[in-house]
Parts: C-alpha cells; structure tokens; sequence
C-alpha cells in the first residue's frame, strides 16, 4: 500500500528545468518534499528518497497525511489482549 501511495505522489510531482541546466522537483501538497538533481532522473531518484522520508516523519510524529487518489497511509492502534 505504500508502494501505491508513493507511486500515486510522484505522478502529480512538478518538474522545472533551471537557469543553471538542473532540475528542480516538488510534489504539490506535500510540504517540504522536493528534490534538486544535474539530470531530470536524478532529480526524480532525489525525489523519491524525499518523500519516503517525509513519510516516515509524519508517521513517527503523527501528523496528518494527505489521501491521493483516494489512498491514505495512517497507523490504525489495535489492542492487544
């Protein structure tokens, strides 16, 4: 489920191309999560380790996530007997 939740972020991710010949990426909605590679495919590499970290955080910290499509990635508590 991860794996689709990531997969469905990076496909709405925005790519410009800089001044200086790099490529700048972000993911709209996704604060703090954008990349800056020599190539758009390491920028898009840079990207991914981004938002898999960003991810972590928010989960560690419990802050909200945004759905996308329709996806959510939340820690549901189940107690144990």
């Amino acid at each position: 489920m991860i794996i689709d939740y990531c997969q469905k972020a990076l496909e709405k991710a925005e790519y410009k191309k800089l001044e200086d010949g790099t490529w700048f990426a972000e993911i709209p909605g996704f604060r703090g999560v954008w990349a800056n590679g020599k190539s758009v495919e390491e920028c898009r590499k840079e990207l991914i380790t981004v938002l898999e970290e960003w991810l972590v955080l928010k989960l560690r910290d419990k802050d909200p996530i945004p759905a996308v499509d329709g996806l959510k990635v939340e820690i549901k508590e189940l107690a144990v007997a």
